[in-house]
């Protein structure tokens, strides 16, 4: 039986088993291909997520009433959780109120971005690839360096992050070149590849799984049909983890990024 399923694999290479790769996340130009316009199935992904959480926030605040019916609830709930589970926790009530934009902005981005790689049609996350995860990193940090630089003026901020006190100064040449990576790259780079690999790893087993069920149905001998009923139930539960991973990544994001910039407010590192 075995061999059988690696030889129905091996032929499925050539037929109708489409099997993941990276190549799944550098779409065929849609226009402009190979031009500084090139617009192709991810960007069009991104236009939509951003189009839709626009409207949705839209029309929250327009419908909005001092008694709240069930969809401003959901909005609110969402607008609350940011607030009260990463801002006023890392921040504080007070030192928090100035990043509430920045912060709620970052995770709805995220999330509507993650989300998009389990709505059908859509099929891949916009987030799956570099260039918007780094985009709102790079914005997370020109906001810590923004907001340590005023806390502590330019010298002061080095001083805190690259020679933090009860440490042998010749230890300080080891420490502060790590301690200069750290918040120019480690920082930022951490936020955007964790990010991209959580969501490249679901689309690819979301789209093994859905992919073995329709070659299993159609293609495959009478022998290994039955095995489309296990690949379509693993899609379904990948299908869920997707969502859990989302949200999860987007709160991660998020928190990461306050504290971050909680921590250039800090006087010691």
């Amino acid at each position: 039986m075995l061999a059988q399923l690696q030889s129905a694999l091996a032929e499925g290479e050539t037929s109708g088993f489409h099997v993941p790769s990276i190549a799944d996340f550098f779409p065929q130009a849609i226009f402009g291909e190979g031009t500084f316009y090139e617009f192709n199935r991810v960007q069009l992904i991104r236009v939509v997520a951003t189009l839709v959480l626009l409207t949705v926030f839209f029309i929250a605040a327009k419908r909005a009433t001092l008694v709240p019916n069930r969809f401003q609830n959901v909005i609110e709930l969402i607008l609350d959780f940011v607030r009260k589970n990463v801002i006023d926790e890392i921040f504080g009530p007070e030192r928090g109120t100035k990043y509430v934009s920045m912060i709620t902005t970052i995770f709805l981005t995220i999330l509507a971005f993650n989300l998009t790689g389990v709505i059908p049609g859509l099929n891949l996350a916009g987030t799956a690839l570099m260039g918007v995860p780094l985009l709102l990193a790079l914005w997370v940090f020109f906001a810590y360096w923004r907001a340590g630089i005023q806390q502590h003026g330019f010298f002061g901020y080095i001083k805190a992050n690259l020679f933090p006190p009860g440490i042998p100064w010749p230890i300080y040449f080891i420490v502060a070149p790590i301690e200069l990576l750290q918040i120019l790259v480690i920082r930022p780079a951490s936020l955007a590849i964790r990010l991209v690999a959580n969501m490249v790893a679901g689309h690819i087993m979301l789209v093994l799984c859905f992919s073995a069920t329709q070659f299993f149905v159609w293609e495959a001998g009478p022998a290994l049909k039955g095995f489309s009923v296990l690949t379509l139930g693993g899609g379904f539960v990948f299908t869920a983890f997707e969502l859990l991973v989302a949200a999860l990544q987007a709160y991660i994001f998020a928190l990461l990024a306050a504290v971050y910039i909680n921590m250039s407010l800090e006087e010691e590192h």
